[in-house]
């Protein structure tokens, strides 16, 4: 992403005409057969002809925070999440809180993403909600718009509700449920050209 482009505000061509912005949630269609994925909901934050990037948000880790980092305490507002197939020892924390700019990325008020240490102690040692993610799901230039193309993935709002306030357990028919979907009522199709 280049510093002139202010992360979240990108827009790309789903092939449809219409246009995916992010912040959005990903939920895998239930005809996903990838086991990486299947019934996966990715907080994609990065979006543009260059390629996406996001993180997965409803896999738990059967690990507490202070398993995780040395010195966290574990509370109510932490929780670990397997974030993606990319780079797994990497942690990237979803806040509910704005961060500086040299911190992370501002995705909208009151939702952010960072990769800062010194951000994501700030974060635990306050028992601020934060989603600690590791690893990230990542797609190379044009590959998510063809995945959505072929019927892999359907979109929502990324609402805090959904984000931090559902157990990770029900996130996926919570999201679908936010369409008005369950997974037994939707087949998806490939787009028509």
């Amino acid at each position: 992403m280049s510093e002139e482009e202010p992360a979240g505000s990108e827009t790309t061509p789903t092939g449809e005409g219409d246009r995916l912005a992010t912040p959005c949630l990903l939920i895998a269609s239930p005809q996903m057969g990838d086991p990486f994925f299947e019934r996966t909901v990715i907080l994609l934050w990065h979006h543009d002809h260059e390629g996406a990037a996001g993180l997965v948000i409803n896999r738990p880790i059967p690990h507490p925070l202070s398993e995780v980092i040395d010195g966290a305490d574990d509370y109510a507002g932490a929780e670990v999440v397997w974030g993606g197939p990319v780079e797994r020892t990497r942690g990237s924390v979803v806040a509910r809180t704005d961060v500086g700019e040299e911190e992370g990325w501002v995705l909208r008020p009151g939702l952010s993403v960072t990769t800062s240490a010194t951000t994501l102690e700030q974060l635990y040692t306050s028992h601020q909600p934060l989603l600690l993610c590791l690893g990230y799901a990542g797609w190379g230039a044009g590959q998510l718009d063809q995945e959505i193309e072929i019927g892999s993935w359907l979109f929502a709002d990324a609402s805090d509700e959904l984000i931090f306030d559902t157990p990770r357990e029900a996130l996926y028919d919570s999201a679908l449920a936010s369409l008005g979907l369950t997974p037994g009522t939707i087949i998806m199709n490939p787009v028509e050209a």
